[in-house]
């Protein structure tokens, strides 16, 4: 047992220390990161049993919809939804990077607790494709997610449209991976490994801006 939560965890605290280190102007204390990850972890039993809810009332299960709206919109909802409403307003969330930092921790502690749940369902041999697809895809949409909320809070002007961004593009990433593997089947490796490749080029290419970004403090 310790052995399999060992490899559940250590995907997700590799992909958050490398986002942590990543920033460039100010490093976020332990303990504000340690919290997000907890809010991350505790949305997971919600919304699963809406999610099985939906299942068994048979509504909204054709592929796209499932993939699009009953994993992609719920899951980023509520990550988003925990995000603004915890997060958003905290002193210590300074700069448009931090924004990603949040995002990824909330976004892992719901990888982490869902990880663990499908291997000690479905056993250990599967923990290197699941930190390589979905841990790191959900740290993925974390940084999306947290670069647009961080772009939303340190706008000059309005910064709706950023807010709307931050919810609507990781829903729209994470419905595509979904539908990717569940359209392909057999063979969703081909299709999600370019997807994959994209995924990660875009979000290192919002750790870019955002430590360029967060070089003047606001």
């Amino acid at each position: 047992m310790f052995a399999l939560i060992s490899v559940s965890i250590a995907p997700a605290f590799a992909l958050l220390s490398f986002f942590y280190l990543k920033d460039e102007y100010e490093l976020e204390p332990i303990f504000a990161i340690f919290r997000t990850f907890l809010y991350g972890a505790l949305l997971v039993f919600p919304i699963m049993f809406i999610q099985y809810a939906f299942q068994e009332e048979g509504v909204a299960q054709s592929l796209f919809l499932q993939s699009y709206f009953i994993y992609g919109l719920f899951e980023e909802f509520f990550k988003w939804f925990i995000f603004i409403f915890t997060t958003y307003k905290y002193s210590k969330f300074n700069s448009v990077y931090d924004g990603i930092v949040y995002g990824v921790s909330i976004s892992l502690g719901f990888a982490t607790v869902e990880n663990i749940l499908y291997l000690f369902a479905h056993g250990i041999e599967f923990a290197i494709s699941r930190a390589i697809f979905p841990v790191s895809s959900h740290a993925l949409f974390g940084v999306i997610m947290g670069y647009y909320l961080g772009r939303a809070k340190f706008a000059t002007n309005r910064g709706t449209p950023y807010l709307l961004i931050a919810l609507l593009l990781p829903t729209f990433l994470h419905g595509t991976y979904d539908f990717i593997i569940e359209s392909i089947q057999g063979q969703w490796i081909y299709g999600l490994i370019p997807f994959m490749v994209l995924l990660w080029l875009l979000s290192l290419r919002k750790v870019k801006i955002a430590n360029e970004i967060s070089q003047t403090p606001t």
